[in-house]
C-alpha cells in the first residue's frame, strides 16, 4: 500500500504547489493565457526530458544534451545564413543531433566507457565546436526566416478569454506529441520493455536475447534527436541561435526525469 501510493508523492507535492501559487496570486496564476504561456516556456524542457526518459531507464544518462541543443541551434542559423532553405536546415540540425547521439551510443554501448567520463567528454567537444561554427556570436536579426521565429509564436486558435485571443502554443504541441510518442514507446512496446530489461540487469537481458548494446546505441542517437529539436525550439522561440543557449537545460531534463521517478519505476 505504501509503495503504491509513492508513485503520487510527486504529483501530489506538484498539486499542493499549483495550489499555494494560486492562492497566493488566484487573479494571474490560474488564468487560461498564463497557463499556456508555462505551456510553452517549458516545451523544450519536456522534449528533452521524455526522450532522455528511454536512454535513464537503461541505467545510462547523457551529459552532453544542453551543448548538442545549443550545436544544432547554431548549425541551422548557420545554414540560415548561407541562404538554404528553412527545411533544409532544420533536417541539418537533426542530423547533427543524430550524430552526436551515435558518438555518444559508440563510446558507451561499444567502446564500454562509463556515460559520465564518455559523455563529459562530448559535452565539451559539442560546445567547442558550437563556438566554432558560430564564430562565438549570436545568429539573429534577418539572417533568421520569419517562418522559423513565427513558428514558436503560432498556435492553434481557442477563441478568446476576456479580451484575449488565446492561442495554444504550437511549441506546446511539438512537446505533447513527443512525450506522447515516447511513453507509447514505453508501455506498449517491445522496445520499451527491453529498454526495462536492460536496465535491471543487463547481462540477464543479454542472455534473454536482448540486443543489449544495439538497443543502448539507438537510445543514445533517440536522445541525440531530441536534444536537437530542442535546441531548435530553443532557437525558434527567441529567433535567434548562439553557442550557450541550451547549457542550462541538462540539469533540469535529468532532474525532470528522477523526479518522475523512471529510475525507480519497477525497483
Amino acid at each position: 500500500m505504501v509503495a503504491h501510493l509513492s508513485r503520487y508523492a510527486s504529483m501530489a507535492g506538484m498539486a499542493a504547489i499549483v495550489l499555494g501559487l494560486w492562492i497566493a496570486r488566484p487573479d494571474t496564476f490560474m488564468t487560461a493565457q498564463n497557463l499556456l504561456n508555462i505551456s510553452q516556456q517549458i516545451s523544450m524542457l519536456v522534449c528533452l526530458a521524455s526522450v532522455m526518459t528511454l536512454l535513464m531507464v537503461t541505467g545510462d544518462f547523457d551529459l552532453s544534451v544542453g551543448s548538442m541543443a545549443s550545436l544544432s541551434g547554431v548549425v541551422a542559423g548557420a545554414a540560415f545564413v548561407a541562404g538554404w532553405p528553412v527545411p533544409v536546415a532544420i533536417t541539418l540540425a537533426l542530423t547533427v543531433g543524430v550524430l552526436g547521439g551515435l558518438i555518444n551510443g559508440v563510446l558507451v554501448a561499444v567502446v564500454g566507457l562509463l556515460p559520465f567520463v564518455a559523455t563529459l567528454a562530448t559535452l565539451t567537444a559539442y560546445s567547442g565546436v558550437a563556438f566554432l561554427v558560430s564564430n562565438g556570436r549570436t545568429i539573429s536579426g534577418r539572417a533568421i526566416p520569419d517562418v522559423f521565429g513565427n513558428f514558436a509564436r503560432g498556435g492553434l486558435p481557442l477563441g478568446t478569454w476576456g479580451n484575449k485571443a488565446l492561442v495554444f502554443p504550437a511549441l506546446t504541441v511539438v512537446a505533447l506529441a513527443v512525450a506522447a510518442l515516447c511513453w507509447l514507446v514505453l508501455e506498449k512496446r517491445r522496445f520499451g520493455r527491453w529498454l526495462y530489461a536492460i536496465g535491471s540487469n543487463a547481462e540477464a537481458a543479454r542472455l534473454a536475447g536482448v540486443p543489449v548494446w544495439r538497443i543502448r546505441l539507438l537510445a543514445f542517437v533517440i536522445t541525440g534527436v531530441g536534444a536537437a529539436a530542442a535546441g531548435l525550439m530553443i532557437a525558434s522561440r527567441v529567433a535567434s541561435a548562439n553557442p550557450t543557449q541550451g547549457d542550462g537545460i541538462m540539469l533540469n531534463a535529468i532532474a525532470a526525469v528522477f523526479l518522475g521517478m523512471t529510475l525507480t519505476r519497477h525497483g
